[in-house]
């Protein structure tokens, strides 16, 4: 890891396109011609960028098996994106099925200054967005009472809105066509699509029209 860390930063002296592929060729990452990455620290040991997909500037993506992301997908700066690595076994033991992994699907957005652990799978769906900052996303927890790590996977839906200052904790769901209020602590799986959820625990808390511009649109940049 500390090599790849050492040449990842060391290749940030050439052009995006050469760049890209040393990065293909040494590193087995699949990135599409048309993806981008900025000068961020990338060292999963499975990267796939789709067509038009873009990691921005002063990101760090470090301890996962697999970062995906779908056609148009974006990351913005200064996230950090931790996992705790499958082969490691000194943790998550009990965990068997646990997958280090972040996946994005297309025209889906994580905006800036955002703190996402995947020790388990963390899904943003199509059309979703991680906005504003200061957002976090826990896929790992002690249980006191076993006393021992333990994960389990989050999941944000298609067309998906997550306010700024949000918190989601290991297990929870975010449905498709949902909005999380800002500051909103999201405990457990939902799945009433069409609904702002809101609060510390985060509850339903009106419906949503199905006519809803944002659920509707064809791209994924709100201008």
């Amino acid at each position: 890891m500390a090599l790849k860390a050492l040449l990842s930063v060391f290749l940030f002296a050439f052009p995006w396109q050469m760049r890209r592929l040393i990065l293909t060729r040494l590193f087995g990452y699949q990135i599409h011609p048309t993806a981008r990455i900025g000068f961020s620290l990338i060292l999963s040991e499975s990267l796939e960028m789709g067509p038009g997909s873009l990691i921005a500037n002063l990101t760090l993506c470090k301890g996962l098996s697999l970062l995906r992301m779908g056609e148009k997908s974006r990351i913005g700066n200064l996230n950090q994106i931790t996992g705790f690595p499958q082969g490691d076994t000194s943790y998550f033991s009990a965990d068997r099925e646990r997958r280090p992994e972040l996946i994005l699907g297309c025209h889906a957005a994580v905006t800036e200054r955002h703190i996402i652990d995947c020790t388990n799978s963390v899904r943003i769906g199509e059309f979703a967005t991680l906005a504003g900052s200061a957002s976090q996303i826990l896929t790992h927890s002690l249980d006191l009472y076993r006393c021992r790590q333990e994960s389990k996977a989050v999941v944000i839906g298609d067309y998906c809105f997550v306010g700024t200052g949000c918190i989601l904790l290991s297990g929870s769901a975010l449905p498709s066509y949902s909005v999380l209020g800002a500051g909103s602590l999201l405990t457990k799986e939902f799945s009433e699509t069409h609904f702002l959820y809101a609060g510390s625990p985060a509850k339903p808390v009106k419906a949503l029209p199905r006519d809803t511009g944002y659920f509707l649109r064809e791209t994924g940049a709100v201008h």
